[in-house]
């Protein structure tokens, strides 16, 4: 293993992180490299179910009774981050209890892009995490929404309508394709995913730094919104998402999970969702200002993980 600096240092010159740069300088000069919407959706796609069918494989080869406590320390971050979020915007905030609520939901649930350039990243770095990684994704990407929709809607009338909720949660693209990617790579095992692993292993850094790309741009284009969104919004997307990071590791580290399972539950309590939370929402709280959380969420955190939360998580897991 290289050093932890070496580590760290790697991060900001890797194609990861180079790529999305350029798609932030390209957004932000309005050059024309935008990902084509269809391109976009083939994408998110592809990792969403890649990643479910590698972690069912590695699932059904690690001893089940090993992922029970980090399954049962994810569930109570996912319901506790947004709790969290809530009343730290609460404190930084003068915005309305929707749109903390709203936040709150996309800071407590997760970021697929995030969790996939933190694989690449350990992979490129011959970190070894658990299995049962993908798992762990799966189990904090629901709970978070469901706080962070109830805290907004608790004192307001007329209640939220939780069937039509909680369908755009489960049903919705981003849970669907995970858990059945994870299903199908569970029961057909190592034998049958060795015919799709050149596809969706070997692939994988690229098309990622293709998303990448597109994410930069989007970042790159919508810069000047940051200042509109507040210097306690900007504070936040900033700070929070390293120290719920910090947290993760922290009770990653507690509970045995090796430095690279620490730092994947780190990054998955840092990361803000981008692609489900902004669905569900939009369903629960019409009257909430998606704009303001995908900003603070997309323009903000995403690049503050990419470049500096995943080689400071590492750091801390190993010191840890």
């Amino acid at each position: 293993m290289n050093s932890s600096l070496d580590i760290a240092l790697s991060n900001l010159t890797s194609v990861s992180v180079l790529i999305f740069l350029f798609g932030l300088l390209a957004g932000a000069i309005k050059s024309d490299v935008k990902i084509p919407e269809p391109i976009y959706q083939f994408i998110a796609i592809y990792l969403l179910f890649g990643i479910g069918l590698k972690g069912g494989v590695s699932l059904r080869e690690s001893e089940i009774s090993e992922a029970v406590v980090p399954i049962l320390a994810t569930l109570v971050l996912g319901i506790t981050i947004p709790f969290l979020a809530y009343l730290t915007l609460g404190k930084a905030t003068k915005i309305s209890s929707i749109d903390r609520g709203s936040l709150a939901a996309h800071y407590g649930s997760t970021s697929l892009v995030t969790f996939t350039a933190v694989l690449v990243y350990l992979d490129s770095n011959k970190i070894s995490y658990e299995g049962f990684a993908t798992t762990l994704l799966t189990v904090m990407e629901v709970p978070g929404i469901v706080v962070g929709i109830f805290l907004a809607k608790r004192h307001l009338t007329p209640k939220v309508d939780w069937s039509e909720s909680l369908k755009e949660i489960f049903l919705g693209k981003t849970l669907m394709l995970l858990v059945g990617g994870l299903f199908i790579g569970y029961v057909a095992g190592g034998e049958g995913y060795v015919r799709v692993e050149p596809f969706f292993v070997n692939l994988l850094p690229g098309v990622l730094a293709l998303f990448l790309l597109h994410l930069g741009y989007l970042a790159g284009e919508r810069w000047k919104s940051i200042l509109e969104v507040g210097k306690g919004l900007i504070a936040f997307g900033i700070f929070f998402p390293i120290a719920m990071g910090s947290l993760g590791t922290f009770v990653g580290t507690l509970i045995g999970l090796s430095v690279g399972g620490a730092v994947i539950l780190g990054i998955l309590s840092a990361s803000a969702s981008y692609i489900a939370a902004p669905a569900a929402v939009r369903v629960a709280l019409p009257d909430a200002n998606i704009s303001i959380a995908v900003t603070t969420s997309l323009v903000i955190t995403f690049p503050v993980n990419l470049l500096l939360s995943i080689p400071l998580l590492t750091l801390l897991a190993q010191n840890l």
